[in-house]
């Protein structure tokens, strides 16, 4: 799991002298920058702490700026961090060969972190040539471990029923989930089931996902577009795109006959259609389009 390999060096104090670490997601890239900053002792950051931001237009540098930081002796007995974040990807061939040469013999207290904002294309990896080059995109099989991992960093366990309740009915979307993980830690609680957090993740409406999911099941119309008229109020239609993608994920298993299995692939298959939809404006209504699409599903599989 390349998330629990970032974890690992974090944990490790990032032992060795140059890592990559790469992400589409912006979200994972500023945690990875925090993570990264927790591990510098507060009072030492002034000096022993620096970060550049190639797309940054405020500070002005360049990278052989950059390199005589991390060659200068630390005013601490500790390592010194220096972070290059974003758009790393965009560096000249030029500077690309300065920062290999300084790969090939780091200084000895420095820490080189450099953050590649983007997924890498065929030659990326080669490119930059560094052993430790860790992934740090989150699938979503792995968003119930990365619930529990940010639930222990925010002082309090959280069971598997209370992790599958807020996925399903918040979405795989990390920057929500950690909203909602920052309000579920205020309740003080040090292990959270569902019962803690029913109210506060549904924010107090009657219905949730799992209704929803139940009532295409019914093919019952009139309850279905009256429980999404209320989800919508407190949720954007993409957070309800991962809840119903969640939610059918887990309803998969081993003992599905064909039929059934095709079933599933149809429903995958709207689900992605309907978020292309959204993330392009392709089509108006997006979501009540999918929603009439399943409960035709629905019915066409009953009258077979």
């Amino acid at each position: 799991m390349s998330y629990q390999a970032f974890l690992n060096e974090i944990e490790k104090g990032l032992p060795a002298p140059v890592y990559l670490f790469y992400a589409s997601d912006p979200f994972i890239l500023r945690e990875a920058l925090s993570a990264v900053k927790s591990i510098v002792p507060e009072p030492d950051r002034d000096f022993n702490l620096h970060i550049f931001d190639l797309a940054s237009t405020d500070d002005a540098f360049s990278v052989q700026q950059m390199l005589d930081v991390m060659n200068t002796v630390s005013f601490f007995s500790g390592r010194r961090f220096t972070v290059l974040i974003g758009n790393i990807q965009k560096l000249s061939k030029k500077d690309l060969e300065k920062i290999h040469d300084y790969v090939s013999s780091p200084a000895p207290n420095s820490i080189f972190v450099m953050l590649h904002n983007g997924a890498f294309k065929k030659d990326g990896k080669a490119k930059f040539d560094l052993p430790k080059q860790i992934p740090l995109d989150i699938r979503e099989s792995e968003v119930p471990f990365w619930v529990k991992q940010r639930a222990l960093m925010k002082g309090f366990e959280i069971t598997d029923g209370a992790t599958n309740f807020l996925i399903g009915n918040t979405g795989t979307d990390l920057g929500l989930l950690s909203s909602e993980i920052e309000k579920i830690s205020m309740i003080g609680k040090k292990r959270i089931d569902i019962n803690d957090i029913a109210d506060i993740v549904t924010g107090g409406r009657l219905y949730n996902v799992f209704d929803l999911v139940s009532a295409l099941k019914a093919k019952n119309a009139e309850k279905v577009f009256r429980i999404y008229k209320t989800l919508k109020e407190t949720s954007d239609d993409y957070s309800l795109i991962g809840a119903l993608n969640w939610q059918y994920g887990r309803e998969l298993h081993a003992s599905l006959d064909a039929a059934e299995n095709n079933s599933f692939l149809h429903i995958f298959e709207l689900l992605n259609t309907v978020d292309t939809d959204i993330k392009s404006s392709g089509r108006n209504f997006p979501l009540e389009y999918l929603l009439v699409k399943l409960l035709r599903l629905r019915e066409r599989q009953t009258a077979a």
